[in-house]
């Protein structure tokens, strides 16, 4: 079992930065894909960044050019900085994890309990 906590999130204005973090524990493999994905009220959780073990990347349009996302295996964590922040991007942001098997997800994933990113002025 992997337990997932995200940490980082809070209220800034349009045009500032935050940057979260989540901190991974358990049973953590060594190949394996994190990803970032948020949900505002009334919205649908959406796909926000991802990353592999190799350290390859992907990012939704929204955000292309302002967030970076990045890991570090050896303190278990995965990163997101969020720079140019606009109002859109309130939300609670949850952190994801899932486990992969000889180069194939098998449906194993983890959520974490989200943290709140509010932009307002």
């Amino acid at each position: 079992q992997v337990q997932l906590v995200e940490s980082g999130g809070g209220l800034v204005q349009p045009g500032g930065s935050l940057r979260l973090s989540c901190a991974a524990s358990g049973s953590i493999g060594t190949i394996l894909n994190m990803g970032w994905y948020r949900q505002a009220p009334g919205k649908e959780r959406e796909l926000v960044a991802t990353i592999t073990s190799g350290g390859s990347t992907n990012y939704t349009d929204s955000v292309k050019g302002r967030f970076t996302i990045s890991r570090d295996s050896a303190k278990n964590t995965v990163n997101l900085q969020m720079n140019s922040l606009k109002p859109e991007d309130t939300a609670v942001y949850y952190c994801n994890y899932k486990s992969i098997v000889f180069g194939v997800w098998r449906g194993t994933e983890y959520w974490g309990k989200g943290t709140l990113v509010t932009v307002s002025s």
